[in-house]
């Protein structure tokens, strides 16, 4: 579940909404346990999600370095290289 998770400061254009809403639900997940709620743990289970994206974007927002912003497509490109050296190409 976490490898869904990705690198999100440092990027030109910075990270979206979305971007940080799933990560926040693939760290919710990976912590619970699960990847789906039960109704009786829905509630919980979505402030929780609601919590850590918000201490995404507040660390998103406070981070701060010295390095060039990188690009997603060639950040793209360097995993898909990695993955087919590991897995073999399709």
């Amino acid at each position: 579940m976490c490898r869904n998770i990705r690198v999100l400061n440092n990027f030109e254009p910075p990270a979206t909404e979305d971007e940080i809403e799933a990560a926040a639900i693939q760290y919710v997940r990976k912590v619970a346990g699960m990847t789906r709620p039960s109704q009786a743990n829905q509630a919980a289970f979505d402030a929780a999600v609601a919590a850590v994206a918000a201490a995404t974007r507040e660390l998103l927002g406070q981070l701060v370095t010295n390095s060039p912003p990188r690009d997603r497509k060639i950040e793209a490109a360097k995993a898909k290289a990695r993955a087919a050296e590991r897995y073999g190409p399709r």
